[in-house]
């Protein structure tokens, strides 16, 4: 009868030890998924809010160079951009005035050659300059050459030369 008795808490004992590693193993898949790069926030898309839609517009497709991407809204108040594989620039018409914006906060863009970016900006007038607004490029410690310029409504962008 002893031995029966020692079976079956041997067995009971068993089976809550194979319970409880399910129960920390489901803990620690779960853990782990949560984690998982296709659960991660990824960038969606930047908002600015403009003066002038049509001028903000044209900036970011000639000057920029962005390609103009359908808008839900259809309200003549928004203009959308591709401005990466799944990142959109959405300017919206409405602000009552220009008003200053920081250096430090900033689109940025890389281009293959920042020299011909430099001279289609000279082609069309376009102000530019380093962090300090000397008229030209300047190398970030990692060597990365970088500019920056202001669109219409003074929102600051950099446009450097990272490969990746």
């Amino acid at each position: 009868m002893l031995s029966m008795k020692k079976i079956h808490m041997t067995r009971l004992l068993t089976a809550l030890a194979i319970f409880t590693i399910t129960l920390l193993n489901i803990h620690y898949t779960m853990a782990q998924s949560s984690a998982a790069p296709g659960s991660r926030p990824h960038f969606s898309h930047q908002t600015i809010y403009v003066v002038d839609l049509q001028k903000a517009s044209d900036f970011y497709e000639k000057v920029m160079q962005l390609e103009k991407i359908a808008e839900p809204f259809k309200d003549n108040r928004h203009t959308w951009f591709r401005i990466s594989e799944h990142g959109q620039l959405h300017v919206v018409s409405g602000a009552k005035a220009i008003v200053p914006h920081d250096i430090n906060i900033h689109l940025a863009f890389s281009v293959p050659s920042l020299e011909a970016f430099m001279k289609h900006l000279d082609g069309l007038h376009i102000k530019y300059g380093d962090w300090t607004g000397n008229g030209k490029a300047q190398a970030r410690p990692d060597k990365v050459l970088q500019i920056y310029l202001q669109d219409p409504d003074g929102y600051w962008i950099e446009v450097n030369n990272d490969v990746f």
